[in-house]
């Protein structure tokens, strides 16, 4: 499948990073990775995907080679990826987000509920400041770091990331890949995970949501899962047992036939 790596100027003036592959059309798939993460971290499941889908994996504003910005909420990338759907002329799109792309993929779906047909969030989070644990990973990691981040960091945090094997090379390219990502996006991005409590508020999402989940995820629990599902209107759950957090590294192929599934069960988009 030949994919086509694009820049396009938002109406607001940031510059997206993206990839293309598939033809014009219905369905469209939009892809938002995971933090300090780029397009590539969905570049494992493309190759398992439809070839007549269009699918668009964007690299979120501050990451890769989008341009930066001075706010990382998660309603700011959701107003950038429904621009970027708008300004390619896109259908209402399933929007695929990984961990904090999951997020902003739900936060998308409440913000501009016209440009989305449906919602899967893997690895997704219903809350951040109610985890001590990841409070205190960013007070004492993320908003010290200086002006370069560290490749032992970027190494640590990616392989946390996996509870089985990969594809050979693919740690390696992905740690590369959030090197591409300034420390500045890293302490902003990060720090404004605790400013963001959407919780009460996905109610409102009112299409079909999937939530695949590995069962040895390392950051997002079980019961953030499972608040997901009880406060979603439409939510359904696919487990990966002894998978980790970047479930569409370990199980790539897997992945695929879900985003096929879930999409065979939406219909035409209106």
């Amino acid at each position: 499948m030949h994919i086509t790596l694009r820049h396009v100027r938002l109406p607001g003036g940031l510059t997206i990073e993206c990839a293309e592959q598939g033809r014009r059309g219905s369905p469209a798939l939009l892809l938002l990775h995971g933090i300090t993460d780029t397009w590539r971290s969905f570049e494992p499941v493309l190759p398992w995907l439809p070839p007549d889908w269009h699918v668009v994996s964007m690299t979120q504003r501050g990451h890769g080679g989008s341009s930066s910005a001075t706010s990382y909420r998660t309603r700011d990338f959701a107003a950038d990826a429904a621009a970027l759907v708008a300004t390619l002329g896109l259908p209402p799109v399933v929007v695929v987000g990984h961990s904090m792309g999951a997020v902003n993929a739900l936060r998308m779906a409440i913000d501009h509920p016209a440009a989305v047909h449906g919602v899967v969030a893997a690895g997704g989070f219903a809350s951040f400041s109610d985890k001590p644990g990841l409070v205190d990973f960013i007070h004492s990691q993320m908003l010290t770091l200086g002006e370069q981040v560290p490749r032992e960091l970027a190494e640590a945090f990616q392989h946390d990331t996996v509870a089985g094997p990969v594809a050979p090379g693919l740690l390696e390219t992905m740690v590369d890949e959030c090197l591409r990502t300034p420390a500045a996006t890293w302490r902003g991005a990060f720090a404004a995970l605790l400013e963001d409590d959407f919780s009460a508020e996905l109610h409102k999402i009112q299409v079909p949501v999937l939530l695949p989940w590995g069962d040895a995820d390392a950051f997002s629990p079980a019961s953030d899962q499972q608040r997901l599902q009880r406060q979603l209107p439409r939510a359904t759950r696919a487990v990966y047992p002894g998978v980790g957090h970047a479930l569409h590294w370990e199980q790539p192929h897997r992945f695929a036939d879900d985003l096929i599934r879930f999409e065979q069960t939406l219909g035409v988009p209106c």
